[in-house]
């Protein structure tokens, strides 16, 4: 079947369900939030251990990124990405999962090294862009 572009966007805006767009920013925002607590209540338990303010500064995005890179690993953040949206991508929990993804894409690849580094590469292109 032969269609113009015109014809071929009608068609497509037609079959395409709209997206619940104040949903959307419903989550983004509670799940973003709730990241950022976690962040703070991390915070005040590394100062209740003892830390001092700069190490327990420090200890608090160490622990996130390890949770995502965690979640991501286990196959968790990318189910709660697909409810959350950009409320997972915001935070520091979403550079971790764009650098551990493709890690675990190539994990089975005999040169685990040169296409991790190679797909590394163009995250940080697109998450720094």
């Amino acid at each position: 079947m032969d269609m113009t572009n015109k014809e071929y966007g009608k068609y497509v805006e037609k079959k395409a369900a709209p997206s619940p767009t104040p949903k959307n920013l419903a989550w983004a925002f509670v799940t973003g939030g709730l990241i950022c607590t976690l962040g703070q209540g991390l915070l005040n338990l590394y100062r209740s251990m003892g830390l001092s303010e700069t190490s327990a500064s420090i200890a608090v995005p160490v622990t996130l990124i390890f949770l995502a890179v965690l979640f991501t690993g286990l196959g968790w953040f990318d189910k709660l990405a697909k409810h959350a949206g950009a409320g997972t991508l915001v935070p520091i929990t979403g550079f971790a999962n764009a650098m551990a993804s493709p890690a675990l894409e190539f994990r089975s690849d005999d040169r685990v090294i040169i296409g991790t580094s190679q797909k590394h590469h163009e995250i940080k292109v697109d998450v720094l862009v």
